[in-house]
C-alpha cells in the first residue's frame, strides 16, 4: 500500500502505530469510472472504502442521502451488518483505498473508539469524540498563559509608608497585599500574613514603616508564561501569590494561588467575582470581555457544550442583573421583571448575539416618568458589553416589549387568536422568556394562560411549527460537504433552528413550561410524546452544531472579523464532515416526523 494513506482523517486518527501498520498491510487500491456502482443494495461487502479522489453518492430509492469525498470512508455499517442497504455510485471518476473486512473487524475489536467513529449511531460517535476531548481538557488549561487567568489589581506603596495607612488600603481596596517600592533588594511585598508580625512587634503601627516587614525580592512570573509553570513556581517557592511582571519590569497584577487553582477547576467563578465586585458599568464591561475569553478557553479545552451553555447562561444572567441594579431605581426593580429571550432565555447562547429582552411591570405600579431613558441606558450598556441591538427591536428600549403583567397577558392572547406571521414569531420569542432580575412571578402570571389557550388547537400548533419548512438541506448539500464548494453554510438555519423550533412546537402542543430545548425534550420523552432515542439524538445534534458554529465564531473573532454565524464546510475535517452528515440526517428525520405528527402538509 502507498505510504500516502491519511491517518489524520477520522476514524483512522485514533489508531496506534501497530494498528496503522495493520492497515498498511491489508489495503489495496481500486478504480471506478464515473457512473459505475461501487455497491448495490444487497451486496455483501468485502472491504471498507476510503476515497482518495472523486465523489461517491449514496442513494436510497433514488434520493441522495449523502456524498463522500476525499478521506471519507463508506460503508462501515454495511460492512459490519454484512449487507449493503443503499446504492453507492461514483459521481466522478473515483479512486479508492479498500481495507479488508477482517482487518476492519479486528480494529473494531481492539479499538472501541475506532468502532464507534466508524459505524455507530451519532450518539456513540459524539460520545467517543467527547471522551477524547476530556482527556486533554486539564492539560489545555495548564498550557494557558498567565494573563488569561484572573489577575488581581496591584497596589504600590513606598517603603516609608506607615502600616496603618497600608491597612486602610487593605480595607478600602479589598486586597490582602501591597507591593513595596524603595527597598534595598528591589520591590517587595507586604501581606496580611506579614501584618501579624508587625502587630506582634509591639510598637504602635502608625510609627512602623511597611518597608521594615516587606518580603523582598518579589517572586515574579511573566504574563506570557504558562499557568502550569506558574503553579510549579508557587509550590517550589512555597508562596501564596506571584507578581506578574513583564520584561520591562512593568507590573500587570498579582496572581493568587486561590485564583490559579480556581481557574484550573472552575474559572467561571473568577468572572463571577469580577461581576459581583464591579463598581460601575465600565467594570462590568471588562467582565463581559472575560466571558468571551472564558468561552475560548473552555472550547480549546474540549469542555462539552452542555456545560459551557450552563456556565455562560449563569454568567450572563448575573451580568444583566448587576447592570440593571446600577441603572434602574430600587422601586422599579422591586415592581418589575427583567426577562431575556431567544437563545439567552433558553440557556443556549455561547458567543454574544443580538439583545432579546423585555420588561414586565406589576399591575397598578406607576412607573418612573423617565422609564424610556432608563431602558435606553440599559440597552446602550449591553451594546457596550458586546451585545448588538436586535434587528427586530425585541429590546427594553422598545415600548412594544415593555408593559404590565396584564398587558403582556393580553398580547399573548392576541398572538394566539390572531396568529399572523409576526404574532407567531412573538409567541415563539415569549415562550423562551426567562427572568434574570426582579419578580419572576410576573412572568409566570403573564404566561400562565398561554399554554392553556393552545390546548386542542391543532391548526394553531401546525401553523406555529410550519416555519421549519423554510429551513433545511438544499440540493447542493452533499457536494458541499464533500468539499466541492466554498459557499458558507448557516448552521442555525440548516440544523439548529429546525431542532429548536420543532421541539418548541411539540412542547407547546403538550403545555410544557420548560424553556430550554434539552429540558423540553426530557419532558416530551417522559410524557411519551417523543421517542427516547430520537430525543437523545436531537440534543446531541444541537450541541454538535453549536460546537461547529462556536469554533467558526471564535476563529472570526481571532481574525478581527464580525461573528457571522456561518461555517465553511469545505474547511472542516473529515470527522466533522462525517458527523455533520449524520446530524443533518437526524434533522431530516425529525422534520418528517413533525410533518406527519402535526399534519403540516394539510396547511
Amino acid at each position: 500500500m502507498p505510504n500516502a494513506f491519511n491517518f489524520t482523517a477520522s476514524p483512522f486518527d485514533c489508531l496506534s502505530s501497530a494498528e496503522r501498520q495493520q492497515v498498511r498491510d491489508n489495503v489495496d487500491i481500486a478504480y471506478h469510472p464515473e457512473g459505475q456502482a461501487v455497491f448495490e443494495v444487497g451486496d455483501a461487502p468485502a472491504h471498507l472504502c476510503v476515497v482518495i479522489k472523486g465523489l461517491v453518492t449514496q442513494l436510497d430509492a433514488g434520493e441522495v442521502l449523502a456524498t463522500f469525498g476525499r478521506d471519507d470512508c463508506f460503508d462501515g455499517r454495511g460492512l459490519v451488518a454484512g449487507r449493503i442497504s443503499s446504492r453507492f455510485i461514483a459521481a466522478e471518476e473515483l479512486l479508492l483505498y479498500r481495507l479488508r473486512r477482517q482487518t476492519v473487524k479486528d480494529l473494531i475489536a481492539s479499538n472501541p473508539t475506532f468502532g464507534a467513529l466508524l459505524f455507530a449511531d451519532l450518539g456513540r460517535k459524539l460520545g467517543a469524540l467527547a471522551e477524547r476531548h476530556d482527556q486533554h481538557e486539564l492539560q489545555s488549561l495548564t498550557l494557558a498563559r498567565v494573563d488569561e487567568a484572573y489577575l488581581r489589581p496591584v497596589h504600590v506603596v513606598d517603603a516609608g509608608t506607615d502600616i496603618v495607612s497600608v491597612v486602610r488600603i487593605f480595607h478600602d481596596q479589598r486586597t490582602t497585599n501591597v507591593v513595596v517600592q524603595g527597598l534595598p533588594a528591589g520591590p517587595g511585598i507586604f501581606t496580611t500574613t506579614t501584618l501579624q508580625r508587625a502587630i506582634l512587634d509591639g510598637r504602635p503601627l502608625a510609627t512602623q514603616a511597611v518597608g521594615e516587614f516587606a518580603s523582598a525580592p518579589l517572586v515574579t512570573v511573566k504574563p506570557t508564561d504558562q499557568l502550569g509553570d506558574a503553579m510549579a513556581l508557587l509550590l517550589r517557592e512555597r508562596v501564596h501569590r506571584l507578581v506578574v511582571m513583564d520584561d520591562q519590569q512593568q507590573i500587570h497584577g498579582v496572581l493568587e494561588a486561590l485564583d490559579l487553582f480556581s481557574f484550573l477547576s472552575n474559572h467561571s467563578l473568577l468572572i463571577t467575582v469580577r461581576i459581583e465586585q464591579a463598581k460601575d458599568l465600565l467594570a462590568l464591561g471588562d467582565a463581559a470581555v472575560q466571558i468571551t475569553r472564558l468561552i475560548g478557553l473552555l472550547h480549546r479545552g474540549g469542555t462539552r457544550i452542555a456545560l459551557m451553555t450552563r456556565l455562560v447562561s449563569q454568567l450572563n444572567a448575573r451580568l444583566f442583573e448587576r447592570a440593571w441594579q446600577m441603572i434602574a431605581p430600587d422601586d422599579l426593580r422591586v415592581n418589575s421583571c427583567l426577562v431575556v429571550m431567544g437563545s439567552e432565555g433558553r440557556g443556549e447562547q455561547l458567543l454574544k448575539t443580538d439583545q432579546d429582552n423585555g420588561l414586565l411591570l406589576r399591575d397598578g405600579y406607576a412607573s418612573p416618568s423617565d422609564l424610556q431613558a432608563i431602558c435606553q441606558r440599559f440597552s446602550d450598556a449591553l451594546a457596550t458589553f458586546g451585545y448588538p441591538e436586535c434587528k427586530g427591536r425585541v429590546m427594553l428600549n422598545n415600548p412594544a416589549w415593555r408593559g404590565s403583567q396584564s398587558e403582556f397577558s393580553e398580547r399573548a392572547r392576541q398572538w394566539l387568536h390572531h396568529p399572523g406571521e409576526q404574532g407567531l414569531m412573538n409567541l415563539a420569542i415569549f415562550m423562551d422568556a426567562q427572568c434574570v432580575a426582579g419578580d419572576a412571578a410576573l412572568l409566570d402570571g403573564a404566561r400562565g394562560g398561554l399554554l392553556q389557550g393552545v390546548q386542542g388547537n391543532e391548526v394553531l400548533i401546525a401553523r406555529f411549527a410550519a416555519v421549519i419548512e423554510g429551513f433545511g438541506q438544499s440540493g447542493w448539500w452533499g457536494r458541499l460537504l464533500a468539499g466541492g464548494s466554498q459557499a458558507p453554510l448557516d448552521l442555525k438555519k440548516q440544523g439548529i433552528f429546525p431542532i429548536v423550533h420543532g421541539v418548541r412546537s411539540l412542547a407547546l402542543s403538550r403545555q410544557i413550561t420548560a424553556t430550554g430545548t434539552a429540558a423540553r425534550v426530557d419532558a416530551l420523552v417522559a410524557g411519551g410524546a417523543l421517542d427516547a432515542t430520537l430525543g437523545r439524538e436531537l440534543i446531541e445534534c444541537q450541541h454538535f452544531l453549536m460546537g461547529l458554529k462556536l469554533a467558526a465564531g471564535l476563529a472570526e473573532i481571532d481574525a478581527g472579523q464580525p461573528v457571522s454565524g456561518q461555517v465553511m464546510p469545505a474547511q472542516l475535517g473529515s470527522l466533522d464532515r462525517d458527523l455533520l452528515k449524520d446530524t443533518l440526517a437526524v434533522v431530516k428525520r425529525f422534520k418528517e416526523m413533525l410533518r406527519v405528527r402535526l399534519r403540516l402538509d394539510a396547511l
